[in-house]
């Protein structure tokens, strides 16, 4: 099972945190770690209207863009520091320049985000890498991603697609966990779940309903500031949907075939029952249904399954309590 853990802004522009998070992630035992690489000049101008004061640091969102940028030389480090802890490196370019500093730093994969999947140029940029690229679907409609599908389908691209919902914290009847099959119909590719829910089970439902990729936002502390604490799982839920996740994508490899039981043939003898009486009986006493008794194990007396076949039959001699019934004991009417 493949799963990202997406660290996305949780860093707080800080080189020392977001390596502390490369090894916090390796811990637990996911495959890939994924950053977002914000270039603030390349992809932002002054007429963007989310340029608003955002937090008690940052003036505007622009500025918050800045503080969150590495140099081309600390995404390096970073890109070697998940090559030493066996992370896949991933991340998700919102300029072409940003995919150039990626490309400096030896990127793995890249993470095509959904506000960015119409972007042509970028996707451009992102093709000529070579590189497998992952495209998440949160605010596309069928008509969009259908262009883009054919973009990299006649680019010859190794992709696959997520089903996102691009709300901070997702809600229940906002998953669409239906869509994971329908892509998978309609485009033939690799399909995952990008989730931004918070909840262990959202992910782990997502792959027993057929998705191969997983990912999901991840923090240190659902205290901490930034726009995806809320929809973030901490580092121990992080665990623990990852070893779910892996089981369930397991399980989904071993189908169990329910025509045959001859695994269980000596469990059955085990537990299985015959049937017995319940009380001291003499010879004659035709049986009822409340003188019986199942006891184990199979195989020592009429199998309890069978129990209508003796009612109302005689018996050729007295029982004991608890004795088993054998075809011998009775004569049927």
């Amino acid at each position: 099972m493949f799963t990202i853990a997406e660290i996305g802004q949780a860093h707080e522009g800080s080189l020392g945190m977001a390596h502390a998070y490369i090894d916090a992630v390796a811990k637990t035992g996911a495959t890939a770690i994924k950053f977002q690489t914000h270039i603030a000049q390349a992809e932002s101008s002054i007429h963007e209207p989310f340029r608003v004061r955002f937090s008690t640091q940052d003036k505007t969102r622009f500025d918050y863009w800045k503080r969150m940028e590495f140099t081309p030389e600390q995404w390096k480090e970073l890109g070697a520091h998940c090559a030493e802890v066996g992370l896949t490196f991933i991340s998700s370019p919102f300029s072409n320049a940003a995919v150039d500093v990626l490309e400096a730093a030896d990127v793995q994969q890249y993470k095509i985000g959904s506000g960015e999947v119409s972007n042509f140029l970028l996707l451009k940029k992102v093709v000529e890498t070579n590189k497998p690229i992952i495209i998440s679907s949160g605010m596309s409609s069928y008509a969009e991603l259908d262009d883009t599908v054919n973009f990299l389908k006649e680019h010859k691209t190794d992709f696959s697609l997520l089903q996102c919902t691009t709300s901070y914290p997702t809600q229940p009847k906002q998953y669409g966990l239906n869509v994971i099959q329908e892509l998978k119909d309609r485009y033939q590719v690799p399909v995952g779940f990008s989730d931004h829910s918070a909840e262990v089970a959202t992910g782990i439902a997502a792959v027993a309903l057929g998705a191969t990729l997983l990912e999901f936002h991840v923090v240190f502390s659902k205290a901490q500031f930034g726009p995806d604490v809320s929809s973030s799982l901490t580092l121990e839920e992080t665990t623990q949907l990852v070893a779910g996740a892996n089981a369930i994508a397991e399980a989904l490899q071993h189908p169990v075939d329910k025509h045959s039981n001859n695994a269980f043939s000596d469990l059955k003898a085990i537990f299985e029952k015959s049937l017995a009486v319940n009380k001291a009986l003499p010879k004659g006493h035709v049986l009822t249904f409340d003188d019986l008794e199942a006891k184990k194990p199979k195989g020592f007396g009429i199998d309890a399954k069978e129990f209508r076949t003796v009612i109302g039959s005689k018996l050729k001699h007295d029982l004991k309590a608890w004795d088993f019934v054998t075809e011998n004991d009775i004569e049927h009417e």
